[in-house]
């Protein structure tokens, strides 16, 4: 059986390549930045465990275990403060939706195919 933040997880890597989608690259940062203020401690400027336990509510996160708020802020702190900047909250976001990568991955796989043709028949 799933944990409640498992089934969380599925949800949000469904929706943010939708949101992506309709908002297109610079809408999506906007709606991340959004997010992130929406979470982050104001006086520190970033995502703290006390601002995330705080907010969690607000994104119908208010049943997670302390764990997995803790746990949330270990995957995506890349310098081992404790908290999330807003770089390091956008690429967590991201990270939890592989989809999105789809679309750049077959334009790159495109590019490649295409300079392969031209290296080789020409």
């Amino acid at each position: 059986m799933a944990s409640q933040s498992q089934q969380q997880s599925v949800g949000f890597e469904d929706y943010l390549p939708v949101m992506a989608e309709r908002l297109g690259e610079e809408g999506l940062m906007q709606e991340l930045a959004s997010g992130f203020r929406l979470l982050q401690d104001p006086a520190l400027g970033l995502i703290t465990f006390a601002s995330l336990r705080r907010n969690a509510p607000l994104l119908g996160l208010g049943g997670m275990s302390d764990d997995d708020l803790r746990g949330m802020l270990a995957e995506g702190d890349f310098d081992g403060d404790g908290a999330l900047s807003e770089m390091e909250f956008c690429v967590l976001m991201v990270r939890l939706s592989p989809e999105l990568m789809d679309e750049p991955r077959r334009w790159l796989d495109d590019a490649v195919a295409q300079a392969s043709q031209f290296l080789f028949t020409s």
